[in-house]
C-alpha cells in the first residue's frame, strides 16, 4: 500500500485523531484561559480566579486536571505568617502549547475584532513586531495553507477504519 495515498477522512476512526485526544485534555474554555494566564505569569489560585472569572470549584478541577496531564506543575510557597500554598507553572509540555495560544489570538484578532482595536498583542521581544502562527513544511520550510496539504496514512501505524 502506498503510504502517501490521500485518504478519505470519512473512512477513518476519528477517535484516534490527535486533535480529538488533544481536545480531551485542553478543549474547554476555562482550561485554555488558565493556560493563557499561566503563560503570562499568573501563578496563584486566587489570581487565576480573579483574572479568569471562574468559580473556585471549576478552577480547582481544571488546575488538578492540568497538573495530572503534566501541563502545569505545582511549587510550594509560603507568605510570612501564612500557611503553605501552591503556585502553578507551565511545564515544558505546557509551553509547547504556545503556538496554539498565538494561533487562537491571531484568529480572534482577524475574525472577531474589538471596536478601537485589540487591547494587547504578542510581539517579538527583539524587534517589537507582531508574531504570527504559520504552518511550515519540515523539509523545505515553505509556508503552507490548507490547499497545500493532505492527510495521508501514517506508514508507522495503520489507521483503523470504521466497520
Amino acid at each position: 500500500m502506498d503510504a502517501h495515498r490521500t485518504i478519505d477522512w470519512r473512512e477513518l476512526d476519528t477517535s484516534l485523531c490527535s486533535i480529538h485526544r488533544t481536545l480531551a485534555v485542553i478543549g474547554d474554555k476555562w482550561t485554555m484561559l488558565l493556560i493563557r494566564d499561566a503563560a503570562n505569569g499568573v501563578r496563584r489560585f486566587d489570581d487565576f480566579r480573579r483574572h479568569v472569572g471562574v468559580s473556585e470549584a471549576v478552577l480547582s478541577d481544571r488546575l488538578k486536571h492540568l497538573v495530572s496531564q503534566e501541563i502545569l506543575e505545582t511549587r510550594e510557597y509560603q507568605e510570612p505568617g501564612q500557611r503553605r500554598r501552591h503556585e502553578y507553572r507551565l511545564t515544558a509540555k505546557g509551553w509547547e502549547l504556545f503556538p496554539v495560544l498565538v494561533a487562537l489570538a491571531q484568529w480572534g484578532d482577524d475574525h472577531l475584532p474589538q471596536p478601537g482595536g485589540q487591547p494587547w498583542r504578542i510581539e517579538h521581544t527583539a524587534c517589537g513586531h507582531p508574531v504570527r502562527a504559520e504552518v511550515h513544511c519540515t523539509h523545505d520550510g515553505e509556508t503552507l495553507g490548507p490547499r497545500d496539504t493532505r492527510v495521508v496514512r501514517n506508514a508507522r501505524r495503520r489507521a483503523r477504519t470504521r466497520t
